[in-house]
């Protein structure tokens, strides 16, 4: 059962990855490392990649959709499955790596820890895919939000994250250009321990995101748990 469950979960998600030009480094139990622009160029492979972010997500729910008519069908207790992705940018050492018995192909570098520090934040955030600023930088025409200012495990100096929640038809949205410059006015506010206002925009926030069916409360209900701490302290 579990080897089926797997092998229908992955084999998608693969399909995916390829499709979009990346190539598959290696499977961890049942996360998917990937890689872009190697061992040949891609041009645009950070666009490419943040569109293979968003195509796994839309196939997870219609997994999702699948396996629950199955639950129903054989009276099962239908759970549903959430998959977190991170994706970052940068330099890195691509080539044979192990030892002298084995090896593979794969990528090594600070750019690489980092894309797995970010998939990690994921469930922090409650969002599906949480990508870095080189990223970000590379693919501006998506639907983006900043998330936080944080220091992942093994770096010195804090990074802005962001998740991913759009290609370009929801960037232009109207409703999403509000939502982005209301949450941005809540971040600058939080930044500035202007708790009050931060509240304001964060309930604004919260209202316009469910209404485009972005389903990121538990990103908002984590500002408000900060706000009430740093209010009581």
């Amino acid at each position: 059962g579990l080897t089926t469950f797997i092998n229908r979960y992955l084999t998608p998600m693969t399909q995916i990855v390829l499709d979009h030009k990346g190539t598959i480094d290696k499977y961890m139990g049942d996360c998917i490392m990937a890689f872009w622009n190697a061992p040949l160029d891609v041009p645009g492979h950070e666009v490419l990649a943040c569109r293979g972010a968003l195509k796994m997500i839309v196939r997870m729910n219609e997994l999702n959709t699948a396996w629950e008519a199955e639950a129903k069908a054989e009276g099962r207790k239908f759970i549903p499955v959430r998959s977190g992705i991170g994706v970052n940018s940068g330099p890195c050492c691509v080539g044979n790596m192990g030892s002298d018995m084995r090896f593979d192909y794969s990528v090594l570098g600070d750019d690489v820890n980092l894309a797995s520090r970010l998939e990690g934040q994921s469930k922090s955030y409650g969002v599906d895919i949480v990508i870095g600023a080189k990223t970000r930088a590379a693919a501006m025409a998506f639907a983006v939000l900043e998330l936080d200012l944080i220091k992942v495990k093994g770096k010195t100096v804090p990074v802005h994250i962001y998740t991913l929640l759009g290609d370009e038809g929801l960037a232009v949205d109207p409703r999403f250009t509000a939502l982005a410059a209301k949450h941005a006015a809540m971040l600058a506010a939080y930044r500035g321990q202007r708790w009050d206002e931060t509240d304001r925009n964060r309930l604004e926030c919260e209202a316009e995101s469910e209404a485009l069916g972005l389903h990121i409360l538990k990103l908002y209900h984590l500002y408000e748990e900060r706000v009430a701490a740093c209010r009581a302290e």
